[in-house]
């Protein structure tokens, strides 16, 4: 019985592996979009939304069979309890990659020389996304402590987005269209990082038992 309920973990594990790559994909098909103005980087991220729905459904399905046939206990219900959190960040940062890619696909352009932090942005998301896989994939809690920290700097990022936008719509109240686009991609990236953060503390829960949030209650 506990081989099996090894082997139907382990398969969560992969299956949790693919669902972050998948984001991690579509976070870089945004990126790619950004940089280069790539229109059909842009519908690929919009692609993969459907996909990770998908994925989401069929997670949840294994967690459910596991905590209904296997009754675990312990460090394994925390491990389960946790992946059911992470699949919902993870399912978040695949709609908000599709968000960002809507926006890219409107016809009103978006300058690069105006959207510098934006692309900064980009880059220091993925990257959180990327590590918060990482830390659950190698248990690893420092690295996840990481991705925590690494929010105030996606947030003082957005701060500055902001502070560049108020200066655009000065030189030229036209540009208006322009930095409400801006903004709104800002605002996904930021919230991106939200889930990237929250990953990383049920990474933690899953192998502390104790998650932060707690001491605040």
């Amino acid at each position: 019985m506990r081989n099996r309920f090894d082997t139907q973990l382990e398969q969560l594990n992969n299956e949790l592996i693919t669902f972050g790559g998948l984001c991690e994909q579509a976070i870089g098909s945004i990126v790619e979009a950004l940089l280069d103005d790539n229109k059909e980087k842009a519908r690929e991220a919009i692609a993969l939304e459907k996909i990770t729905d998908n994925k989401e459904v069929e997670i949840e399905g294994l967690c459910l069979k596991l905590l209904l046939q296997q009754q675990p206990v312990a460090k394994d219900l925390r491990l389960i309890s946790a992946a059911l959190k992470m699949i919902t960040d993870l399912e978040r940062i695949g709609d908000q990659a599709e968000d960002i890619g809507e926006i890219i696909l409107r016809p009103e352009p978006m300058r690069r020389k105006n959207a510098l932090h934006i692309v900064d942005m980009a880059e220091a998301t993925a990257k959180m996304v990327s590590q918060s896989i990482d830390a659950f994939v190698r248990r690893d809690l420092e690295l996840a402590h990481q991705v925590m920290e690494a929010d105030d700097v996606v947030d003082d990022m957005f701060a500055q987005v902001k502070i560049d936008l108020v200066d655009l719509i000065s030189q030229n109240p036209q540009n208006g269209e322009e930095a409400i686009n801006i903004l709104l991609i800002a605002k996904y990236f930021e919230r991106i990082g939200d889930h990237a953060v929250n990953i990383a503390e049920w990474v933690e829960f899953s192998i502390t038992g104790s998650h932060r949030r707690d001491d605040f209650q």
